[in-house]
């Protein structure tokens, strides 16, 4: 009785098609993976607005905010300090001021928070975006912390506020100097409040390298100040503050 087999060639074609097959749908995987990411970061955004609209019924129209201390001493506003965990940058009390201490976490968070002078770090899940990818510069200038793989880890959360524009520091936004309510604003539906830090991509003209979404382009999600939540909005290089779908100015 005869026993049938593949032969080589056999064994070696079939081995081709699912290679062929696998290069055909990795991509396609990617891409959804990608798509389901891009979605949860979207939500995460849209549940900071409902917490941000109320925020600002309760702090008639402050943002939320929180002094930091500065490095050459005294305390200013540190916009990233308006929600998330202790960070790992040990300045603007990044490092000391966590969940209990930022300000709108209490309208994210309905668990008890411990208290900021206890040790270890109390996470803030909806300040975490599935498509942080750190920064290759995050233009601290120590080696420790001049790169890092995840802006949630570094700085407490994936999201920044706008509270200066891309010239520097400087150049306040919706945060005035030295803290207080929202200036007059004339284009809430293009006038971003809260993104994903790619946003800050080119600050003072640099290249942060935030590539969070895997293509060569700077891309950024937003939420807007009427609290709609835009995706992917791309990022132009240089000192753009104003583009066709959004602005950092009031």
């Amino acid at each position: 009785m005869t026993r049938s087999a593949f032969t080589l060639i056999e064994l070696l074609v079939v081995i081709a098609i699912i290679a062929v097959l696998i290069g055909l749908l990795v991509p396609a995987l990617a891409g959804t993976r990608l798509s389901a990411r891009t979605t949860v970061c979207g939500s995460r955004l849209q549940q900071i607005g409902v917490a941000m609209t109320a925020y600002l019924t309760d702090s008639r129209d402050a943002l939320p905010q929180r002094r930091g201390p500065l490095p050459g001493g005294g305390e200013s506003v540190i916009g990233s300090l308006f929600a998330g965990k202790k960070g790992q940058l040990p300045f603007y009390g990044i490092s000391d001021i966590g969940a209990e201490g930022r300000p709108l976490n209490a309208y994210l968070i309905s668990t008890e928070v411990p208290p900021d002078s206890e040790p270890g770090v109390f996470p803030v899940a909806a300040l975490r975006s599935p498509i942080d990818r750190g920064a290759a510069n995050t233009g601290v200038p120590i080696p420790a912390y001049s790169s890092t793989d995840s802006m949630y880890d570094l700085i407490g959360a994936s999201y920044t506020l706008n509270d200066h524009t891309l010239d520097g520091d400087e150049f306040s936004t919706l945060v005035p100097p030295g803290g207080g309510r929202l200036p007059t604003l004339t284009q809430p539906s293009r006038t971003w409040v809260v993104g994903t830090h790619s946003i800050y991509n080119f600050q003072q003209g640099g290249d942060r390298g935030m590539r969070w979404f895997g293509t060569p382009r700077v891309e950024a999600n937003l939420l807007f100040m009427d609290m709609h939540v835009r995706t992917r909005v791309q990022v132009p290089p240089g000192v753009v503050n104003t583009t066709e779908q959004y602005t950092f100015l009031p």
